[in-house]
């Protein structure tokens, strides 16, 4: 008996790691982790955020928009809403967290040869309260 509640008890306290790109991205954003988000980016990345043109960037310049947007609103967690993966193509939709409200981040990411590359991301104010 005491081994069955010991059972319980430790699955009680397991927090699940995320397993998937989309889980570790949308975990990064909740962090606010530019630096780590940032080694995910393709050699070309297309950004969206509020207060600048969605286009596609270079590695450096996407993480400096990034980082500009967690500057003015500093991240306090992250949930993803959406996830869906077609063969090597995962896309997530997750409600961002922040000081100044709450936002909807989308983003595709690919995965090959072991390597996950994040493609587009977009950030934009979430509509529904």
């Amino acid at each position: 008996m005491k081994l069955f509640y010991l059972t319980l008890f430790a699955f009680l306290f397991l927090r699940p790691s995320p397993t998937g790109a989309v889980d570790i991205v949308a975990q990064l954003l909740g962090k606010g982790n530019v630096t780590e988000l940032s080694k995910l980016f393709a050699a070309e990345v297309e950004i969206g955020v509020p207060g600048t043109d969605e286009d596609t960037y270079n590695k450096t310049a996407a993480a400096d928009i990034i980082t500009k947007f967690f500057a003015q609103n500093k991240p306090t967690g992250s949930k993803v809403l959406h996830k869906i993966a077609t063969g090597n193509l995962q896309y997530g939709v997750v409600i961002l967290s922040t000081s100044k409200g709450q936002y909807r981040a989308s983003f595709n990411v690919k995965e090959e040869n072991g390597v996950t590359h994040l493609l587009k991301l977009l950030i934009e104010a979430d509509k529904v309260k």
